[in-house]
């Protein structure tokens, strides 16, 4: 039976390493290139005022600077446009060199003076993702900074009215909090750029604070939607190599008709196409020059200051983040535009299909295509070309003058950049002014590029596949063999729509006709309702594998993934999909990993509940390992939280509960707008269905945790052995009742004069002390008992018993443990010394996770007591942790012997599984909660034990 729990759990603890495998290595390499610096970076503190500095004595404003920049700046004499960076969570101020130094090479290139002045928080390096309580801090100091740079400008002829914020991770929630302050002003900003920041919800919930916080954000931008529409937002989110932010959290939590606020993913980014880690987002050279080039066009020359207007500011950000049309921003279409050239170098196409190659001399050439012919048969002409220098290279000819085209209109601005090369769809239904289309492919300076362009039949070359199913683990294929004879093929895959699918995606091409001037294939997975695209570019011929995930579920029924294929001609293609389980868990953590540790923490509360039961029973408590074993309850667990979903639905059962209780807790909406109705579980019924496989994951965690922590115990004893006396007493480890007592005063005290999460760590290091003793006693009596002849521990009990049958009927009846002071060595002793450890570990089990849960806390305590007084606050862990705290101390003493005794014992264990099922509704989305169901079953424990 041990054998098959082992291995059972061992399966388990096996796909949850897949998971995480596939969650943190499973993605592409990392393919940004690092951004230098040039010279020596620099960073030049800015005095900000007295009142200032004493209120947030740990945190800092810089500028930033190299070289003769740095030199010149040194009085802070400033003249660029402003720019502040907001490090994230545990982040470093020094981050902004990478923005800072692409700003100065892309200003030395530039004539007329126009440059940035980069700026940078230092924020002490503060875990704000963990601990709430210093976000409305770093808030309020965001905003006395933003007030010193403006006032560094005051003597400039034209000084700025609003500085642009770049912030990373949890700087990006502070950046949008600016506008719930009572007194700021939103002229202060009026662009604001998040780098991997988690707009619709927190990471882990572990405080109030920081629930609090984001709901008073979320709740500002709603009801001041109207007042900040001038406020321009863009978000970026990391892609799949950001395993701590995934994108889809990055998502907006605004109106979808608010034009001024984007959401995207850097892979969908025009000469980006890369996914970073949640580091590498900042120094990532692509995005970085994509944001510098930005901030540059953003700039007015005459003033040298960021533009007012919010119309040119979402034009910019359109060129650079969403589709680049492979012109200057700004760059005026003449119209008409008069086409000129000798009659040979104009040539009418009459094929299907235009392959060029601009010869090594230079020369003026055109295609001419008639639409006449071809506009009932074709929806759409499709042309694309590398290399070319020319933005303007399709037109639409309005006038003809024998086989040339003298007028025409500019029909390039469609344009879209691709890795590999530009390209430009028109649909021909439109264009009823239009005789003729023209392909304007002069290389006058000897540039060589190619030119491909075809007439296509949109119906004809979109086929739609239908994607496994994800319990198909890979068993079953879906594929499509396309005989290229175009250049454009879309496959919509169908029922592939949700995060927790995950498929790869294989597509072969082959030629029979070997060319070594072939354009390389792209393959473009396009999103319809998110900005998440991803472009992966491959040679001809070759085998290429594509991964298909998503970062958010489709919200309504728009239509489905695409898997656009812009392929060679005249070439075979083969694309194959089929369900790739290890990525199928990786996404299941990636959405679901925060909800682990509640079922973590009801396995090891139903452990524990049935070594109570054990107890009542039988008098002893079950092996640590079984109780976990059986533990795994979900039918008991997870069907009423099912049924109270069900009932929820029900608008009678609804409103009952909504005037009572709290709302039931679910995972964050997977689609980009993310909004539910409060009380209303969402649509999205996937993460319930996966309630038993993350009941077992979970598990598993409990399983193979307090394995290893029953493990570390026996090493540690075994090296703190030396430094105890052996002892074979019951009570080793113990406290009187009055230290106890006096401990939980001086506990108490400490936690609220200091840190609660230091309280809590106390004591459980008294319980791993007391563990200890146990662990230690029980190896010295098994020692003892293996040493020592049966026939003399025989004698040895019956002259205690002699001696003891003189005294009184209590001491005759009880169950000899000591004989005079001194303990007896027999086997119940032993046995009782096992019990108490088991009890002590699941004790010690359950301890461990309100320990972590405070941690975050304990740490930002510790790391900020220079700067400010002894006390934390605000202190997420005091006072609602003082139950906790006098439970954990009074069950120091406790033991099976008394336990089996307990009148209350039956009721404590039987309470257990509705804590647990309590738990699993209302703490996957407050994991602090769980402190407070461990609190509530803790504390009748310790009442069982007194009484």
């Amino acid at each position: 039976m041990r054998g098959a729990t082992a291995a059972f759990y061992g399966c388990a603890l096996g796909l949850l390493a897949m998971g995480l495998r596939e969650l943190l290595l499973g993605f592409e390499e990392n393919r940004c290139n690092m951004t230098y610096m040039f010279e020596h970076p620099q960073y030049r503190r800015v005095a900000l005022p007295r009142r200032v500095a004493r209120l947030y004595p740990a945190y800092g404003l810089y500028l930033y600077g190299e070289g003769q920049y740095a030199q010149d700046t040194r009085r802070l004499k400033l003249t660029g446009a402003p720019v502040l960076f907001l490090p994230g969570n545990a982040g470093s101020y020094k981050q902004a060199r990478s923005l800072g130094s692409v700003a100065l090479r892309k200003a030395e290139a530039l004539e007329g003076g126009v440059h940035l002045n980069v700026f940078t928080i230092d924020f002490n390096e503060e875990l704000v993702a963990l601990y709430g309580g210093s976000l409305h801090r770093q808030t309020q100091f965001l905003h006395e900074s933003i007030k010193a740079i403006l006032r560094l400008y005051k003597d400039h002829e034209a000084p700025p009215r609003s500085v642009v914020l770049v912030g990373h991770s949890m700087g990006g929630v502070v950046a949008r909090a600016l506008f719930t302050l009572p007194r700021f002003s939103p002229r202060l900003v009026s662009l604001i750029i998040t780098q991997a920041s988690p707009h619709q919800a927190p990471i882990l919930s572990l405080d109030t604070h920081l629930l609090e916080f984001y709901a008073a954000v979320r709740q500002c931008w709603v009801d001041r939607a109207e007042d900040l529409r001038n406020v321009t937002l863009l978000s970026v989110g990391g892609g799949y190599r950001d395993y701590q932010v995934r994108s889809g959290l990055t998502a907006l939590p605004c109106p979808q008709d608010d034009p001024s606020k984007l959401s995207l993913v850097a892979t969908a980014i025009p000469r980006t196409w890369v996914s970073t880690d949640h580091l590498s987002i900042v120094w990532c050279k692509e995005l970085v020059l994509a944001t510098v080039r930005a901030f540059f066009d953003l700039i007015e020359p005459e003033i040298g200051q960021f533009s007012d207007d919010p119309e040119r500011r979402m034009a910019v950000l359109n060129h650079h983040f969403i589709r680049h049309p492979v012109r200057l921003l700004g760059e005026q279409l003449k119209m008409p535009i008069s086409l000129s050239g000798s009659p040979e170098a104009w040539s009418e196409v009459n094929t299907l299909r235009l392959a060029y190659s601009a010869p090594k001399d230079g020369q003026a050439k055109y295609f001419l295509f008639a639409l006449s012919s071809r506009r009932k048969a074709y929806s759409h002409f499709y042309c694309r070309s590398n290399n070319m220098e020319m933005t303007s290279w399709v037109y639409g000819c309005t006038q003809m003058k024998g086989s040339m085209c003298v007028q025409a209109v500019d029909l390039s601005l469609g344009t879209e950049l691709l890795p590999a090369y530009k390209v430009l769809t028109l649909r021909l239904r439109v264009l009823s002014s239009v005789s003729h289309l023209v392909v304007a492919a002069s290389n006058l300076n000897g540039r060589q590029f190619t030119v491909e362009c075809e007439w296509q039949r949109q119906e004809s070359q979109t086929i739609s596949v239908q994607v496994p199913h994800v319990l198909s683990f890979g068993m079953t294929v879906s594929d499509v063999t396309l005989n290229s004879t175009g250049l454009l093929h879309t496959i919509e895959l169908q029922h592939f729509h949700q995060v927790y699918q995950a498929f790869r995606i294989s597509v072969v091409s082959h030629c029979k006709v070997t060319k070594a001037d072939r354009l390389p294939n792209v393959y473009r997975m396009k999103v319809p309702w998110f900005r998440e695209d991803s472009v992966t570019t491959s040679s001809v011929p070759s085998v290429t594998e594509i991964s298909g995930m998503l970062h958010t579920s489709r919200p309504d029924n728009t239509s489905g993934v695409l898997l656009q294929l812009h392929t060679a001609p005249n070439c075979q293609y083969k694309v194959s999909v089929r369900t790739s389980f290890p990525r199928v868990l990786g996404q299941v953590l990636r959405f679901c990993g925060p909800v682990l540790p509640v079922y973590t923490a009801v396995a090891l509360l139903l452990a524990c509940g049935g070594q109570m039961s054990s107890v009542v029973r039988t008098g002893h408590p079950l092996q640590m390992s079984q109780a976990v074993a059986r533990a795994l309850q979900p039918h008991k667990v997870d069907l009423p939280v099912y049924l109270l979903h069900l009932l929820l639905r029900c608008n009678w059962f609804r409103d009952s509960w909504s005037t009572h209780l709290p709302p039931l807790d679910a995972l964050p909406a997977t689609s980009p707008d993310g909004t539910t109705q409060e009380g209303v579980p969402p649509n999205e019924d996937w993460p319930r269905l996966l309630s038993p496989l993350l009941y077992v994951l979970g598990a598993a965690v409990a399983f193979w945790g307090s394995a290893l922590l029953r493990l570390s115990l026996q090493l540690l004893s075994l090296l703190l052995a030396p430094l105890h006396r052996p002892s074979v007493s019951l009570d080793c480890g113990t406290l009187r009742r009055r230290t106890q007592l006096l401990l939980i005063l001086c506990l108490s005290v400490l936690g609220g004069a200091s840190c609660g999460a230091l309280s809590i760590t106390a004591t459980f290091l008294l319980h791993l002390y007391r563990v200890l003793r146990l662990q230690m006693t029980e190896r010295s009596l098994s020692h003892m008992l293996n040493l020592a002849p049966e026939k003399q521990r025989d004698q040895d009990n019956r002259t205690c018993n002699k001696e003891k049958s003189t005294g009184d009927s209590e001491a005759l009846n009880s169950k000899p443990k000591e004989c005079n002071g001194a303990p007896l060595l027999s086997d119940s002793v032993l046995q009782d010394v096992r019990d108490d450890l088991q009890l002590h570990l699941s004790l010690s089990a359950l301890l461990t996770l309100p320990v972590m849960l405070c941690a975050p806390s304990l740490i930002h305590w510790t790391r900020n007591l220079r700067y400010s007084a002894a006390r934390l606050d605000p202190d997420p862990c005091w006072p609602h942790t003082v139950p906790l705290l006098m439970a954990s101390v009074l069950l120091i003493n406790c033991n099976t012997l008394t336990l089996s005794y307990s009148t209350t014992l039956p009721s404590t264990s039987r309470l257990l599984l509705p804590l647990s099922v309590a738990m699993v509704t209302f703490s996957p989305l407050h994991l602090y909660r769980v402190t407070y169901f461990l609190s509530a079953a803790l504390v009748p424990l310790a009442v069982s034990f007194l009484f």
